[in-house]
């Protein structure tokens, strides 16, 4: 009998470390999917920061070989009495 009920608590341990296992397996895959998605999503940042960077950049230098346009007196207005 002893044999018995020892042998159904190992049993029932090792079913139980198997499902913690499983579970432990499923968390760290999901840790390391996030952590891959944040990786991506900095990644991305970084290039359309630095193509903005390079856009601007571009757009100040036309600006500045343009010359600027001429700006055109206001008529002066007579007071009205």
């Amino acid at each position: 009998m002893r044999t018995s009920l020892t042998t159904r608590m190992t049993a029932a341990k090792r079913s139980a470390e198997f499902v913690r296992s499983q579970s432990q397996q499923r968390h760290d895959n999901l840790m390391r999917d996030q952590e891959r998605e944040r990786e991506a999503t900095a990644n991305k940042t970084a290039r359309l920061r630095e193509l903005r960077l390079a856009k601007e950049a571009s757009e100040k230098e036309e600006a500045a070989l343009k010359p600027a346009p001429a700006k055109r007196p206001r008529p002066r207005r007579s007071k009205q009495t």
